[in-house]
């Protein structure tokens, strides 16, 4: 991986537009092009997305996914959690299926898109992700695999002001790392829904938790873990890019460094056992 720069092939969906208004018909004609290839109407795997207020970030991620080389029959399913920009305009021009979701949080989210997907595997995808063109392959790959009940990938950063590329570097390598220890015990932590993958059929005797609360993801894989093995997916044609928005809620890259290695420090221990059962849609989160 390239320590000063992210990977070329990112620039393609770097979409210099900030409302609906400014995207020109021939990006959504051209996208368009590409869904219209990609997707089938008898999928086999369901590419589901939340999303709420990504009017211009769902434009990126379902052009990176519309670019995806795979032999699977695919289709796309977007939820629009009960946004008030004009996402569901950006959603109309493209050639995707899209649900409304008035119930506000990451649970309800994906728990209306596993309800209304139609494929055999579900992989879970973030409205502000990138995805690779082998992202899907890569996931099915592993998920497939006698026994699997569950995947998950790794992701990387788009480097931004304040945060270099070779800093978001050390900080996902501590990330990979601590995510090797979490998954000797309680792999469920890993699971982000930026690039998670299960068989439908499961998810929906789990469901999602159905009030706004972060994890939901990993609740849904720790549940799902009685019905089978969780696996990582760590082939770099399966590591998926987002923006650093989440990481400049804590200020600079230095206080986010600083609290993150602050937090896993104080579970670091309890990461050697497995955690013990529990009801993941009344449990709170440490």
């Amino acid at each position: 991986m390239n320590i000063r720069k992210a990977p070329s092939w990112l620039d393609q969906f770097n979409f210099p537009y900030e409302s609906f208004e400014q995207i020109p018909q021939p990006v959504f004609d051209a996208i368009n092009q590409d869904l219209d290839n990609l997707q089938h109407p008898e999928p086999l795997v369901s590419i589901v997305i939340p999303g709420w207020n990504e009017e211009v970030n769902i434009l990126r991620s379902i052009a990176s996914l519309a670019k995806s080389k795979t032999t699977y029959p695919v289709e796309i399913l977007i939820v629009n959690n009960n946004s008030t920009d004009q996402m569901q305009k950006t959603l109309d021009k493209l050639h995707v299926r899209s649900v409304f979701q008035p119930i506000q949080g990451w649970g309800p989210a994906r728990q209306m898109g596993l309800e209304g997907a139609k494929g055999k595997y579900l992989l879970t995808a973030d409205a502000d992700g990138v995805y690779p063109k082998d992202w899907i392959n890569e996931m099915m790959a592993v998920l497939q695999q006698p026994g699997v009940i569950c995947v998950y990938g790794r992701y990387s950063f788009i480097p931004s002001k304040g945060f270099p590329r070779w800093k978001l570097t050390l900080h996902e390598a501590l990330k990979d790392t601590i995510s090797e220890i979490r998954h000797l015990k309680r792999p469920h932590l890993n699971a982000y829904g930026i690039s998670v993958g299960y068989i439908r059929e499961y998810g929906l005797k789990i469901g999602y938790v159905m009030h706004k609360v972060r994890g939901e993801d990993g609740r849904m894989c720790f549940d799902l873990m009685k019905y089978g093995t969780v696996k990582q997916v760590k082939s770099t044609k399966a590591r998926v890019w987002t923006g650093t928005r989440t990481l400049e809620k804590d200020g600079s890259f230095s206080r986010t460094l600083f609290l993150k290695i602050g937090i896993e420090l104080k579970r670091l221990t309890s990461m050697f056992v497995p955690q013990p059962p529990h009801d993941t849609k009344t449990s709170v989160n440490e």
